[in-house]
């Protein structure tokens, strides 16, 4: 049935009229040999049928899913909240452990928030192997409790060695392996609407760095550093129970389906770095990030000494969670008009205003400047956020995205730990953050630079993969003529010999 369906419609028009009393004994045999052939068919595709569930899968498109969306949006928001208003942290951490006047101190607390960002993203590959072990639900609610522990420990914490510890390390890997599953499940439930979910989930960044800041700083006044942890407790708190909604729904396929090889494979694949264009794309961004969380870090103390302790400098940090938010939507919806890898001109545009910006904050003597400075960089950095899949999509195609993604988070943590306390150290040596901001201006620029590259190397590809095309096309076609000339001359070798 299955055959006879794919057969042209001369084919089939051609075999309906064959008599049935010709060859009778042949049709017979054949009859007997394509049955034959239809069970071995059968057999080969019976182990596939987890495959075809797959396929007939249908999203839900909604129902539970717009609940999954809100805990996914409030894993987004808390996580990323935190971490983005770390610089109000930082001023508590100076005043609690020792003198905001201390300059060793501030290059050594400045490391507190550098190696929490920087967990997170290194934890990623390791991340994505236990989501395809133990599942999205089992993960997350792990992480975040965690997380949960961490920051709890980190309240009671009077060192800042073990700060190092509890915050950085325990608190960020727990966030690490709450915050990964979160958009994974997304993919459980929707598919058509995954474009306006994933806006809406990493929209919740947004929102909480925009309103957190407030909020920290109330706490801060009233009760503290470290009643002040104890009550963010609560947000990851919040954040476990949303892992348990995280239920999934897209059939699963048998252990014993994939040998221990595949599955090593699946887990480390190394096929994405075959790409000339992701190995650009993967150490082009994470060269570009070694100025990229420093005004996250130290935006706050340099509005702090530049104009006053009266400055509301919790204004900046909304300006840059306002304009992020809106960026990400306007710029997730100009990526779909852009072509192929050509996409990755709108990350270096985000890159190249950014560092432009980093360096334009020493520039700025009164405070209305820094605040257009920060809507810009706030507007930039959610396009450079909002088209990484996009981009890893076009590079190494929908089989290998997750772990080229995974890999380039992992790179990323390397600069966003490193970059902050080069920072503070430079302000500590010269005595203000100029030269720190001007610095942290030049790695956009490069990584940049860098990225320009993409569509020129994955042009030059696709011209060598046209060209060997046509050239095994063209040896195809002089092997048929060969091969007619051959038949054509034995034919008349043929005819001359009877002659």
């Amino acid at each position: 049935m299955t055959e006879g369906n794919n057969l042209p419609a001369g084919d089939a028009a051609e075999t309906s009229v064959v008599p049935v009393e010709e060859k009778r004994p042949e049709e017979a045999a054949n009859e007997k040999k394509e049955n034959g052939d239809s069970k071995v068919n059968i057999t080969e595709k019976a182990p596939a049928s987890g495959e075809a569930e797959e396929a007939e899968f249908v999203h839900p498109e909604g129902g539970w899913g717009w609940v999954v969306m809100l805990a996914s949006m409030w894993c987004n928001g808390s996580v990323f909240g935190i971490q983005n208003a770390f610089g109000l942290l930082f001023l508590s951490l100076l005043q609690e452990f020792g003198s905001v006047d201390d300059q060793d101190l501030r290059f050594r607390t400045a490391w507190v928030g550098s190696l929490s960002m920087g967990m997170i993203f290194f934890c990623s590959p390791i991340v994505s192997v236990f989501t395809d072990m133990f599942g999205c639900r089992i993960t997350a609610v792990g992480g975040a409790a965690v997380g949960l522990v961490g920051l709890l420990a980190s309240s009671f914490v009077s060192s800042l060695g073990v700060m190092y510890f509890t915050y950085g390390i325990v608190f960020a890997c727990g966030c690490s392996f709450a915050y990964q599953p979160s958009l994974v499940i997304l993919g459980h439930y929707f598919k058509k609407r995954l474009g306006l979910v994933n806006g809406i989930v990493t929209a919740g960044s947004s929102i909480f760095t925009i309103t957190l800041p407030f909020v920290l700083s109330g706490l801060l006044e009233r009760v503290g550093l470290h009643n002040t942890m104890r009550v963010l407790c609560v947000l990851m708190f919040v954040l476990m129970l949303a892992g348990f909604t995280y239920k999934p729904l897209l059939p699963v396929k048998p252990a014993t389906s994939q040998t221990g090889g595949s599955r090593l494979k699946q887990i480390f694949n190394v096929n994405i770095w075959k790409s000339w264009g992701y190995r650009i794309w993967a150490f082009g961004i994470p060269a570009a990030l070694y100025g990229y969380f420093v005004p996250y870090v130290h935006l706050m103390n340099h509005v702090k000494e530049r104009f006053g302790e009266d400055t509301n400098k919790e204004v900046l940090l909304m300006c840059i969670g306002i304009t992020s938010g809106v960026g990400r939507l306007i710029f997730g919806r100009v990526a779909d008009y852009i072509t192929g890898v050509n996409k990755v001109y709108l990350q270096v545009t985000s890159f190249f205003i950014i560092g432009l910006m980093s360096m334009m904050i020493p520039l700025c003597y009164i405070f209305g400047g820094l605040i257009a400075v920060c809507l810009l960089m706030g507007l930039f950095d959610g396009c450079f956020i909002c088209i990484m899949a996009p981009i890893a999509f076009e590079l190494v195609g929908a089989n290998d995205v997750s772990q080229a993604i995974g890999f380039l988070l992992g790179l990323m943590s390397v600069p966003m730990v490193v970059g902050p306390p080069i920072a503070g150290y430079l302000r500590d040596t010269l005595g203000s953050y100029d030269v720190a901001f001007y610095l942290a201006g030049v790695p956009p620029i490069i990584g940049g630079a860098l990225l320009c590259l993409i569509p020129w190397v994955e042009a030059k590809r696709k011209r060598m993969e046209n060209k060997e095309t046509l050239r095994t096309e063209q040896d195809v076609t002089q092997k048929m003529i060969e091969s007619e000339k051959a038949v054509v001359e034995s034919h008349n070798k043929t005819g001359e010999s009877v002659l």
